[in-house]
């Protein structure tokens, strides 16, 4: 029998409020990127003549002048709070999209494309210690729940804005591209207004300890919490799991399965509807189990999911159902860990030190995003069955090792609501 969802742990004086607008300005944020997602390198071939090769030299450039953005957001994060940098995040997005409209040439594309990538960084580096310092101060959900909705908000606005800029720019004027730029703006600028404006998180009790030499300073109380170093190692092959859906699919629907390229779109668009429904009643109901096994369940999806893909051939209309199926198996995986993966993260670190904890647990994520592109094109020229296979055995390994986690990582962290009970 399962235990009663947890209560959120003690809070700084204040209060939380605007948990409504905080969650659709998350979905405003997810719908400018959106927008812009199907256009990152489109966009800049049609309006400037810099070639297809350097282009790729320049966003990769961009990309790689964010990576140190985390330390510095996880610093920031506990100095100032998380809200702050959120707003700052989606301000630089907002700059970045102005730029893209007046962008002509090599130096343009790189100053535009490095504001949207810090942007970025920031944003994501400091959002999930923002949102656990809301459901500490009061907030109506816990933890768990409120990564669980932001994960649907951020799904249905990113689906809803490539669907609008689909349709958008199939006349392939300058100006609809121009427009859609300014669009995307306008919604990082909106959402940022509306967390500056009606949200509030307090920091949590004991943010601030007194004589903590750490508090609010350098790396050195992450480096030292080996656990939680295991945590962000396992949770790499995790993110590289639920990055390679929508990164291979379409190489596996033209090579492997030979089959209609609609039925990449229609598996896309199936696992983004599920997962912008499902995230809140699922999420709801998470913080009652442990978080080490939710996240080997879903481990153990991933499993099936690869070894599904890796038998799955060309077959006639049948295909389509076989990859369908598997990717529900997907889509409970991606329910799964989402929420309770940074649930466990923030709730592993010490008061004082949980922006830096969550600034460090989004590296699993940038690594599995680095390491992804060639793992999968490797293997898979070694062999279509091949990049499935490495996968599941990844997978069940990183399953494994993080119920052997379970007893070295926090109580309370692992099983809120029993660590209550006591």
């Amino acid at each position: 029998m399962s235990a009663p969802a947890p209560r959120a742990p003690a809070a700084a004086p204040g209060g939380s409020r605007g948990g409504a607008v905080l969650v659709a300005a998350l979905a405003v944020d997810s719908l400018g990127n959106g927008l812009f997602l199907p256009l990152s390198l489109v966009f800049f071939l049609e309006l400037t003549d810099v070639p297809l090769a350097l282009l790729g030299v320049l966003l990769t450039v961009a990309n790689a002048v964010a990576l140190p953005v985390p330390l510095w957001a996880g610093v920031l994060a506990d100095r100032v709070g998380a809200l702050p940098v959120v707003v700052g995040a989606q301000v630089l997005q907002a700059a970045g999209f102005l730029a893209h409209a007046h962008v002509d040439g090599p130096v343009g594309v790189l100053g535009a494309a490095a504001l949207v990538a810090v942007g970025v960084r920031f944003f994501w580096s400091a959002v999930f210690t923002a949102l656990a310092d809301h459901a500490d101060g009061g907030g109506r959900w816990a933890a768990d729940t409120w990564f669980s909705v932001a994960n649907g908000a951020r799904t249905a606005g990113l689906a809803c804005g490539g669907l609008v800029t689909g349709v958008v720019v199939a006349d392939g004027r300058a100006g609809t591209y121009v427009a859609v730029a300014h669009a995307a703006a306008a919604c990082f600028a909106a959402a940022a207004v509306l967390i500056a404006v009606f949200v509030r998180a307090p920091r949590p009790a004991g943010a601030h300890p007194a004589g903590d030499e750490e508090a609010g300073g350098g790396y050195g109380v992450v480096l030292r919490d080996r656990p939680f170093l295991a945590l962000v190692g396992l949770n790499t092959v995790f993110a590289l799991a639920s990055v390679l859906l929508a990164l291979a699919l379409p190489t596996v629907v033209r090579e492997d399965l030979r089959a209609a390229p609609w039925l990449t779109g229609a598996v896309l668009a199936g696992n983004a509807l599920l997962v912008a429904a499902l995230s809140a009643p699922v999420g709801a109901r998470l913080p009652r189990y442990r978080r080490t096994r939710v996240l080997a369940l879903a481990a153990a999806l991933w499993t099936a999911w690869a070894l599904a893909l890796a038998v799955l051939g060309p077959g006639g209309a049948g295909v389509a159902v076989a990859l369908a199926a598997a990717t529900v198996l997907f889509t409970a995986a991606e329910l799964l860990h989402a929420p309770a993966s940074t649930a466990l993260a923030a709730a592993a670190a010490p008061p004082h030190a949980r922006g830096r904890y969550l600034a460090s647990f989004q590296y699993s994520f940038a690594l599995a995003s680095i390491a992804a592109p060639a793992f999968f094109t490797t293997l898979f020229a070694a062999g279509t069955a091949a990049p499935w296979l490495a996968l599941a055995a990844l997978a069940a390994a990183a399953g494994a090792g993080v119920l052997l986690l379970e007893r070295v990582l926090p109580r309370a962290a692992v099983h809120p609501a029993a660590a209550a009970q006591r």
